[in-house]
């Protein structure tokens, strides 16, 4: 008696688990009914972040934006020790645009979120990490709040408004944020140990 009285207990009834973008792990359909301010939200965070990322791998690469474009790129990174500096700044500059627009769209959120924040993980310690915290002193301030972002996307998901909400890595979770910041970190120490 006291068993069924403890399994009936309201609760420990099983509810659908709403994540906080509104999307549900049960069958409750009208937690999926509408969007939310989450969803909202999450949109406007990754899609100026992913933009303005976007826009700063396409100055690297094609020069818009008030870029200096490849060839500047490639010597930058040569100067940084980066061979051949071409090679290095096409990685870098390819991290940054595709990762911005991946995030932008929800599309492949965990790989673009490795993507900046391996490119991050490079530049915080070949240019910024010697000058401290602040970006005002040429710090890693501006770097560590990409990576952050990137990272926290990557583990909260793109939300419903999202081209991923319809694989399983949608929903993020540990294994996303795991994964972005695994390959993200595995990248970053591959590329400074060439």
């Amino acid at each position: 008696m006291s068993t069924k009285r403890i399994l009936n207990h309201p609760a420990l009834s099983i509810r659908p688990v709403t994540h906080p973008t509104g999307t549900s792990t049960g069958t409750d359909a009208r937690a999926t009914a509408s969007v939310t301010a989450a969803d909202c939200g999450l949109l406007l965070l990754r899609l100026t972040f992913g933009l303005l990322m976007a826009a700063h791998g396409a100055q690297k690469l094609f020069g818009l934006f008030g870029g200096h474009g490849l060839a500047a790129t490639s010597k930058g990174f040569a100067a940084l020790g980066y061979r051949p500096g071409k090679l290095f700044a096409v990685v870098g500059g390819l991290s940054e645009f595709l990762g911005g627009l991946g995030l932008a769209v929800g599309l492949l959120t965990p790989l673009a979120a490795a993507a900046l924040i391996g490119v991050m993980i490079n530049a915080m310690v070949t240019v910024t990490g010697a000058h401290g915290l602040w970006d005002t002193d040429g710090g890693v301030e501006y770097s560590v709040c990409i990576t952050v972002v990137a990272l926290a996307v990557a583990a909260i998901g793109p939300g419903r408004l999202a081209v991923d909400r319809f694989f399983r890595w949608g929903t993020g979770g540990w294994p996303q944020a795991a994964f972005a910041l695994g390959v993200g970190g595995l990248a970053a120490v591959i590329t400074l140990s060439l």
